[in-house]
């Protein structure tokens, strides 16, 4: 009789096949795990959260909530842009009529959810809250960065603070251990005849914070024996408390990468206000109570005009909010500074011009692009990081001559020194500069201030948004590629934008010159789709 065939067929196999099998799924597993160790990736460990006997648990918790609301704000101000993308694409391509011929309503609507939605452009929002902080506060620290204090200042700001009423200004010279001491004292007499001026060095050490962030297992206390000029502006802040008899309210303005928030960081002795090396990260107003009387409010940056020069621009303006071109910041950047200085510093041989410094500068630390040439974009974004940080020693001279600002007088002065100590400052201010340490000849760069960098306050005067300075961009790349041969052949001398299109180009001169000829030869004689043939 015939077996009848079956409808699956047998999953049945040989011990032979089957052993093989198994033996490769172990050689498989093993060179899993040898890759693994090799990486260092371990297994991923269940977070045990912050137990009750933790001392400064209430501090680590509340940095975990900011970290929260940090990345929540930040999905939502992508998917706000990616809204507003869609919207310009809708807008360019007109594909329908029907869109022409809408009622006025429709076309009211997304005005309307713009304006409720202030998140889509950040210079308005910063704008907002300025204007809150300066209206909330009853006296304003303005804190400018030692190095460059006249650059730090901005008389847009100060003129709304002087109009906007019955408050004081107080000047904060924060980063004071990274000039000379003699500059430093030079720079406070010049201030002293304008405003009240206070000598501070915020505490900035992050290595701590980190390992809170990490570990979690032991909070470290805030390390405050680093801080200097503390207890000045404290005696300051109190006494003009007890004249005026009543809470106050303190608001903290300046220019981005001044150091605000590690000010009332200090103030406070705790981690309250995010901090770091990224320009502009606080984007809204926050308040911090410093005691039962006194109440500090962190502000976010001041925009900076379009209008100041490409020094102020390079050194002022965050990232998050304009996006500049680093080969052209850190040109800026170095065009005002000491050259002779600037060799010490970096240890490089002297140069002709930015775009050869910046070569030596990526041959000294060994920044290498992908064909083996130095990478001259990396050089300018790691001078550009250091001068816009807080490690960089360098220094600027005040004007010789002393004149009142425009948008103070003689009047205005008095007011704001009233109510204030002003010999115990000078006695505290005297006393802070002789615990602050010198620094070394090699650290010192002379740099030569642009003046006052102009402001933004109101949001009418906030140039084009963000999303068409970018399609700008993009048609002024196409416009590069697309006539790169006949701005070439009109123009002697290249603009500064195509250097670094140019670079890779020069970097990779080991190649030789007579095949790109030969390649003109051969194809002398192909057909050319330019012309029309009858």
């Amino acid at each position: 009789m015939k077996r009848p065939k079956l409808k699956k067929a047998s999953k049945r196999m040989t011990c032979h096949k089957r052993y093989k099998i198994q033996k490769k799924v172990r050689e498989h597993h093993r060179k899993l795990r040898k890759e693994a160790k090799k990486r260092g990736h371990k297994k991923p460990r269940k977070d045990p959260g912050v137990p009750n006997s933790a001392p400064f648990k209430e501090a680590v918790l509340r940095e975990a909530e900011l970290r929260k609301q940090q990345l929540e704000e930040l999905k939502q101000q992508q998917k706000l842009d990616r809204q507003q993308e869609r919207k310009r694409k809708l807008e360019v391509n007109p594909g329908d009529e029907q869109s022409n011929v809408e009622p006025q309503q429709e076309c009211e609507e997304p005005k309307t959810k713009k304006a409720k939605s202030g998140k889509q452009n950040p210079k308005k929002l910063h704008c907002l809250e300025l204007k809150k902080v300066i209206e909330a506060s009853d006296v304003l620290l303005e804190v400018l960065d030692a190095r460059d204090p006249l650059g730090c200042r901005c008389p847009q700001v100060e003129e709304a603070v002087v109009k906007s009423g019955h408050k004081k200004l107080i000047l904060v010279l924060n980063k004071s251990d990274l000039v000379p001491k003699e500059n430093l004292e030079s720079w406070l007499n010049y201030l002293n005849k304008e405003l009240p001026t206070v000598v501070f060095k915020a505490s900035t050490n992050m290595k701590y914070r980190e390992k809170i962030l990490k570990v979690k297992k032991k909070a470290v206390p805030f390390q405050s024996k680093t801080c200097c000029g503390k207890d000045a502006l404290c005696k300051l802040l109190e006494g003009f408390r007890q004249s005026c008899g009543k809470d106050i309210q303190v608001g903290v303005i300046g220019f981005p990468n001044v150091g605000k928030s590690s000010i009332i960081n200090s103030l406070k002795q705790e981690w309250i206000c995010n901090v770091g090396v990224p320009m502009g990260l606080t984007r809204s107003m926050q308040v911090v109570p410093l005691d039962k009387q006194i109440t500090v409010i962190d502000s976010p940056c001041f925009i900076i005009s379009p209008s100041n020069s490409p020094t102020a621009l390079a050194l002022r303006s965050p990232t998050s909010i304009e996006v500049l071109r680093p080969l052209e910041a850190a040109s800026a950047i170095l065009s005002q500074a000491d050259s002779q200085q600037v060799v010490l510093k970096y240890t490089v041989p002297e140069f002709k011009d930015s775009l050869d410094f910046f070569t030596k500068l990526a041959q000294r630390r060994g920044l290498h692009q992908k064909g083996g040439g130095p990478s001259v974009e990396s050089a300018a974004k790691l001078l550009w990081s250091e001068w816009t940080g807080a490690s960089l020693g360098y220094y600027c001279h005040p004007p010789t001559s002393w004149t009142h600002s425009p948008h103070f007088s003689e009047s205005i002065t008095a007011y704001m020194k009233k109510g204030f100590n002003v010999e115990e400052l000078e006695m505290n201010n005297a006393h802070s500069i002789q615990v602050l340490k010198g620094l070394h000849l090699t650290n010192r760069i002379l740099f030569r201030s642009s003046g006052l960098t102009n402001g933004i306050i109101e949001e009418t005067d906030i140039p084009e948004e963000l999303s068409r300075h970018k399609e700008n961009r993009r048609g002024g790349e196409d416009d590069r590629n697309g006539d790169g041969e006949n701005n070439a052949e009109t123009s002697d001398v290249p603009p500064v934008e195509d250097t670094t299109e140019m670079l890779p180009v020069e970097s990779t001169a080991s190649k030789p010159s007579f095949a790109v000829d030969k390649m003109h030869e051969e194809d002398a004689d192909v057909y050319d789709f330019r012309t029309d043939y009858v």
